[in-house]
């Protein structure tokens, strides 16, 4: 298919005022004969710059027949489509220097416009102890008084930036240690669990606490105290620094010993061979997981796991499900943030496999040249990113071409956890 023309259009100033150094990325072309042109890829093309630390604007931009005083020039590039009336690209600007770099950009991203494919990784997005978290604070905003001081969160409630934002918009206070709350408030441990040690603080600090913690966390949680109790060294496998492995480290620490892959099981040493438990964090990749218990087995073979494994079902699912996209396509993509250990392990997986994979926060952070010789795209979100994203993403990728998404599933999810019991009783 050949690339969509491009040309240049003079345009009205799409707002008073207007900085000269500012460039417009245009999410609709009104061209003078009253045609609109949608550009869906609006967001793409503004994240691009505004990574690079330009002043960038979106919105609709009006094409004219001839140049204006003051006026724009946009480049401008469509792509018609059969039985559409197209998408296209515009960046907009008055001044030299911009337009150079509107142009550039423009060509830039006319070579990623062609028609494509999307398999949609499912399931995907929100699990249901995610959801359970984050449905503990909205409850607990709505039912907060006028006079009740703020509600504080200890840490992310799960880890995605959408949304703690959209919660601290609605009036959560995120904090990082207990330290920075005040006596006696209202605090929310988050999904990823606590240590003994923090609850002994809050209760010190007399905090009314609602504990949002997965009860799948919870439950490894258990497993590290029953097991040291018996006397076993609790050999944790997980990621050295997330919250989840502090909290579960903090159970047992005078019996528990982190490793994180299968290479440290060479160096570890166990007061009894004989007595040797393992457990995991829950958002570990599956293979590398089993490749590490494979090892510890190996050099301790009394080693034992718990009954049922601890790697969420959640976390299996999306790298299952995955996983069976990847191999049909020729980049994946996955929405999730940086410090989401199960959305890195999406990523990680599909690399494996020997396809290309970046992990994207939102539409904005996709980069031209990923696109331009990806006919087939996979598409998932980790379980603690929100659904809309990947809807944003598609209509993004829609603003590039013609645009075939596919559903393809791996099982459906039907998991629900109850609220909080102290959640429950303040209802």
């Amino acid at each position: 298919m050949e690339y969509p023309s491009r040309h240049v259009w003079a345009a009205m100033p799409p707002q008073p005022g207007l900085p000269l150094e500012q460039l417009w990325v245009a999410s609709e072309l009104h061209y003078p004969d009253g045609q609109i042109l949608p550009c869906p890829a609006a967001p793409v093309i503004a994240g691009m710059y505004e990574r690079a630390g330009r002043t960038v604007s979106t919105g609709p931009l009006h094409l004219v027949d001839q140049v204006r005083l003051n006026g724009f020039q946009a480049a401008v590039a469509v792509l018609g489509a059969d039985g559409d009336r197209g998408v296209g690209l515009a960046v907009g600007t008055r001044t030299t220097g911009p337009w150079l770099s509107a142009r550039a950009t423009l060509d830039t991203w006319a070579r990623t416009m062609r028609p494509r494919t999307v398999l949609l990784a499912q399931p995907r997005s929100f699990c249901a102890g995610v959801e359970r978290a984050i449905d503990v604070v909205e409850r607990l905003l709505d039912q907060r008084g006028p006079d009740e001081g703020p509600l504080y969160v200890r840490k992310q409630i799960v880890h995605n930036q959408y949304v703690v934002d959209e919660l601290a918009t609605r009036g959560a206070v995120f904090v990082e240690e207990l330290n920075e709350v005040p006596d006696g408030a209202r605090v929310v441990f988050s999904a990823h669990g606590v240590s003994p040690q923090v609850r002994a603080e809050a209760e010190r600090k007399h905090l009314s606490v609602v504990d949002a913690t997965c009860p799948l966390v919870t439950k490894v949680h258990s497993e590290a105290r029953r097991y040291a109790q018996r006397g076993n060294t609790v050999v944790l496998i997980g990621h050295a620094g997330h919250e989840e492995t502090e909290g579960t480290l903090g159970e047992a620490p005078e019996a528990t010993v982190l490793i994180e892959t299968a290479d440290d099981v060479a160096t570890l040493e166990v007061p009894d061979p004989t007595k040797v438990t393992y457990l995991t964090q829950t958002t570990l990749a599956v293979d590398e997981t089993a490749e590490t218990v494979a090892a510890l087995k190996a050099r301790f073979p009394y080693a034992r796991g718990p009954g049922a494994e601890d790697i969420c079902y959640a976390t299996t699912n999306r790298q299952h499900a995955l996983q069976t996209v990847a191999a049909q396509v020729d980049l994946v993509l996955v929405l999730g943030s940086d410090n989401s250990s199960n959305s890195l392990r999406m990523v990680e997986l599909a690399r494996r496999a020997g396809c290309e994979a970046h992990l994207i926060e939102d539409a904005s952070h996709i980069r031209s040249f990923w696109l331009e010789h990806a006919q087939a795209i996979g598409l998932s979100a980790g379980a603690s990113a929100p659904p809309a994203l990947v809807e944003d993403t598609i209509a993004g990728l829609k603003g590039l071409g013609p645009l075939t998404v596919e559903e393809h599933t791996h099982t459906t999810e039907d998991v629900y956890f109850a609220p909080p019991a102290t959640l429950r009783n303040h209802t």
